[in-house]
């Protein structure tokens, strides 16, 4: 995984090299840790996270500290900062429910087509529902993942209630005794109808019928957009339901660092990551990994 990482995150790599030659600059600890704040900032990090880590530098490191001694220090405060809220992996031996949220444009589909592949190579039986009934093209696309995947896939009219498409997901989902449903909802729906309380109403619907559903829900965020990422998505926390983030299209940007800063600010885990085009473009999120991708 580490190489395959490390290759998709080439460009975000490039983006902390004036980070690495910091610490080969022999510049005594105050100077690395004063210059290294805009490193971090021009890295994505973000204003707030990079203040936050130079502070914890400075807290655990001595005054002597060589610049060894710093890099591994910054080394562990990137992967304590992504590690802090992660959750332990789903129990996969019961029959569940994903929901999948998040702004248009953002990689949503694609990311509930690639989670159900992820589930099906690892021989669960998935089906997905294509809940994001006020956009045809969602829907459309969903199907053509259903096609190319052979993953079962319910739709409902344009227009019509998410909710109720989901219920006749839902029964389907049963008769058919499958292990897990992937549903993609709705980014943004018609002016008269409030998101958040569709997703609310989605919600309530998957309780009443499955005991503890939905098990997970992800929100997809596109890593493309670094920090504005943070400002598309802050409404997605007046959702109750979040357990964790889904980062898309992290090959080939150089803002990959934002994701310190997006696990930092919303307080959630990141789940999974996407590096790529193909449904084998996902991976599970290791901060470790991550962080070793970035730095070395």
């Amino acid at each position: 995984m580490f190489g395959t990482l490390r290759e998709k995150l080439a460009a975000t790599r490039r983006s902390f090299e004036r980070v690495g030659l910091l610490f080969r600059s022999g510049k005594p600890r105050e100077e690395i840790l004063d210059e290294l704040a805009e490193a971090l900032i021009l890295a994505d990090i973000g204003v707030p996270t990079a203040e936050s880590i130079l502070q914890r530098l400075r807290e655990t490191t001595r005054k002597d500290a060589s610049a060894g001694d710093l890099e591994a220090a910054l080394e562990a405060e990137l992967e304590r900062l992504l590690a802090a809220r992660q959750a332990a992996p789903a129990d996969d031996s019961r029959p569940a429910v994903v929901m999948i949220v998040g702004v248009n444009g953002g990689g949503k589909t694609t990311s509930a087509a690639k989670l159900a592949a992820f589930h099906k190579r690892r021989g669960r039986r998935v089906m997905m529902a294509a809940a994001d009934t006020f956009r045809a093209a969602a829907q459309e696309q969903l199907i053509q993942w259903g096609r190319r995947l052979d993953i079962p896939v319910v739709r409902g009219q344009y227009g019509a209630d998410p909710a109720s498409v989901v219920f006749d997901a839902l029964q389907s989902f049963k008769a058919q005794k499958a292990d897990l449903l992937v549903i993609d909802t709705a980014g943004r729906i018609h002016t008269n109808t409030n998101l958040m309380n569709e997703l609310e109403k989605i919600r309530r619907v998957l309780g009443r019928e499955i005991e503890g559903a939905p098990q997970e829900t992800l929100l997809v965020l596109d890593a493309t957009t670094g920090q504005n990422a943070l400002s598309q998505a802050r409404e997605f926390l007046k959702f109750s339901g979040l357990t964790g983030i889904f980062l898309t299209k992290l090959d080939g940007t150089a803002k990959g660092g934002a994701a310190v800063g997006i696990a930092k600010e919303f307080a959630l885990p990141i789940r999974f990551i996407g590096v790529g085009e193909s449904e084998e473009d996902i991976l599970e999120f290791s901060p470790r990994e991550f962080v070793k991708a970035l730095l070395t």
